[in-house]
């Protein structure tokens, strides 16, 4: 691997610099990229990346790379548009400063390095990243257009055609990119966003479903992934209601009786706090059958059960919390409530919680041999002189066969 900064290129009858230069050789094959960076509040901007990737197209390079604290709302996507004809021969990738510190975190702390030079080497990098100067900052704002679509929702005026309603959806999925990066960093793991095959195809969809989502019911839902959970932790931010909602949703076991599939979740949940929302799901029923806080079910599973008749099929555990209304950082802001929701739901209920699965069968005891010398002595209570499908032909004692004979003989 080979590493540039400021290479210059001629393009046409200027000299551009781009901020550095990576070739990767394997055998008799290389992979070359241009890179961009970007600190601090700086955007990349269309103008330079075209002119860019037109330096690369021109090289022979296979893809320019660019860095900054933009997140795009979908991963694969570019932040920064940018005519699409100049990416026929040239690859546009983009990495925020985020997803680099979550990488090189999991890469030294959880995964390891093991050549003790590189290991004091990305041990600075991450040192020097976390530096509130270092200009690799952290997701800090919902954008100008946040307070006018909040207003607008307080006040029920909201319509699908305001134009700052795809600004303000943007942004919250690009927070939820930084909250799966944040937690995953403590982690240790890749926590990621969900999406729909169509939605990963077509981001539009994904952005108009939000936008729908938020003129019509003052809401914002997105679903997360942690790894070898029990299932997707799902937020919704209610901007009419001020809060926030992470909820699972888990399988009930497929045996026991219905307060049985109860405990088995309630046992779970000791770290839970007492207003975690339990609802349970039946077979055959649409929505909730019945909803209880923690504190109910703990003294009384029996409360929901609605129906005995009725068969347990899952359950939703959620955790509610005031939401921030500020656009920045800080007390009272929307993207530290919506951290702090996520990391508590965490720790206390979703990080607690396993699959149900089945006890696996026993294996039957076999029955004593004709070769045993001493069989078991059993209570007398338990003792019969019964034939048995599982008794053979010269099984039983004297007085059985004698019983046998008589019975031949009078019929």
């Amino acid at each position: 691997m080979e590493c540039y900064i400021e290479v210059p290129f001629m393009l046409g009858e200027k000299k551009v610099f781009p901020d550095g230069l990576i070739r990767v050789s394997r055998g008799t094959k290389t992979w070359t990229a241009l890179v961009e960076v970007k600190t601090g509040s700086n955007e990349l901007t269309t103008e330079q990346l075209e002119n860019y990737l037109d330096v690369a197209r021109e090289q022979g390079f296979d893809a320019l790379l660019t860095i900054s604290n933009e997140i795009p709302a979908i991963a694969g996507q570019h932040p920064t548009k940018v005519d699409k004809r100049k990416l026929r021969k040239v690859e546009l990738r983009h990495l925020s400063w985020s997803q680099v510190l979550a990488e090189a975190v999991m890469q030294k702390e959880f995964r390891g390095v093991a050549d003790p030079d590189q290991a004091w080497i990305l041990g600075e990098l991450i040192r020097y990243l976390e530096h509130t100067r270092s200009g690799a900052l952290e997701f800090d704002d919902m954008g100008e257009s946040w307070t006018g679509v909040r207003d607008a929702v307080a006040t029920a005026t909201l319509r699908a055609t305001d134009k700052n309603l795809p600004t303000v959806v943007s942004r919250f999925d690009a927070l939820l990119r930084f909250t799966s990066l944040s937690l995953g960093r403590r982690l240790g793991t890749e926590v990621v966003p969900v999406l729909s095959r169509k939605e990963l195809a077509d981001p539009s969809l994904r952005a108009s479903a939000l936008t729908q989502q938020l003129a019509g019911t003052g809401q914002l839902s997105g679903t997360i992934r942690v790894p070898d959970t029990a299932g997707h932790l799902v937020i919704t931010a209610d901007l009419r209601a001020g809060q926030i909602t992470c909820h699972v949703d888990i399988d009930a076991p497929r045996e026991g009786r219905p307060t049985t599939r109860v405990n088995w979740l309630i046992r779970q949940l000791k770290n839970a706090p007492e207003t975690t929302r339990i609802e349970c799901m039946t077979a055959h029923s649409r929505g909730s059958s019945s909803a209880e806080l923690l504190r109910a079910v703990r003294e009384n599973p029996g409360l929901l059960v609605s129906d005995p008749a009725k068969e347990i099929r899952s359950f939703r555990v959620a955790l509610t919390s005031p939401l921030g209304t500020k656009r920045g950082r800080g007390r009272g802001a929307f993207i530290d409530s919506v951290l702090t929701a996520v990391d508590a739901f965490y720790a206390n209920v979703l990080g607690d919680l396993k699959t149900w699965s089945a006890t696996p069968p026993k294996l039957r005891p076999e029955s004593p041999t004709v070769s045993e010398e001493r069989e078991p002595i059993q209570p007398s209570s338990l003792v019969s002189t019964d034939y048995s499908s599982q008794d053979g032909p010269d099984q039983g004692d004297g007085s059985d066969r004698q019983a046998a004979s008589v019975i031949e003989e009078v019929g």
